[in-house]
């Protein structure tokens, strides 16, 4: 029997491949999944079991989780970062309504430049140099868009100002592919079979 094999007898590598997807995510403005208003809010400190208690046995939970209401609010803390923000510079007519109403500033049209120079160009300055800058290729005048990732929440109010629909919120999905006989790739469970009979 081969070690690629495991209890079941089927092939550990015929699974199905992650699969990854990229759905638009156009809705009004106050319809977000999640609330969108940026907050200077402290994480809330899950509560503990009492150390005696939880010492007195391994099978003792210690983290006891949210109540319903602080979940809620600790949640409402999600900026949409499985949101992504799509610009397409086909549509753009260079209007600048998204950078008027971008809260972080992340978003500037400019002359084209290297990185480093660009950077001090920008209506914000992208100090993190860390972060890579999302700039697109050359507009109808000449001047290219800048978003500094490392500032956007990902708000989507670029999306719901821009007129043409150049700009488009994206949401991320990632299914994974799990363990167990119900996730396993049904074209190979029958050759499968048929190999270890």
């Amino acid at each position: 029997m081969s070690i690629d094999r495991f209890l079941n007898g089927e092939d550990v590598k015929a699974r199905p491949a992650p699969i990854t997807n990229l759905m638009s995510q156009k809705m009004g403005i106050h319809e977000w999944s999640y609330r969108n208003d940026p907050t200077g809010d402290a994480r809330f400190k899950v509560p503990w079991a009492a150390a005696e208690v939880a010492l007195a046995s391994i099978k003792i939970e210690v983290e006891l989780g949210f109540d319903a209401a602080t979940a809620f609010k600790e949640s409402s803390r999600c900026l949409n970062c499985d949101v992504q923000t799509v610009f397409n510079r086909d549509t753009c007519i260079e209007c600048d309504g998204c950078v008027d109403i971008c809260p972080m500033d992340s978003i500037s049209f400019v002359a084209r430049g290297d990185e480093a120079e660009l950077r001090t160009r920008l209506k914000a300055p992208a100090e993190n140099l860390e972060q890579a800058l999302y700039v697109s290729d050359e507009l109808k005048t000449g001047r290219v868009m800048v978003k500094d990732e490392d500032v956007c929440l990902h708000c989507g109010l670029c999306a719901e100002r821009c007129p043409t629909g150049a700009w488009d919120m994206q949401k991320f999905l990632l299914n994974t592919t799990q363990a167990g006989p119900r996730c396993r790739d049904k074209t190979n469970k029958t050759a499968n079979a048929k190999e270890m009979a």
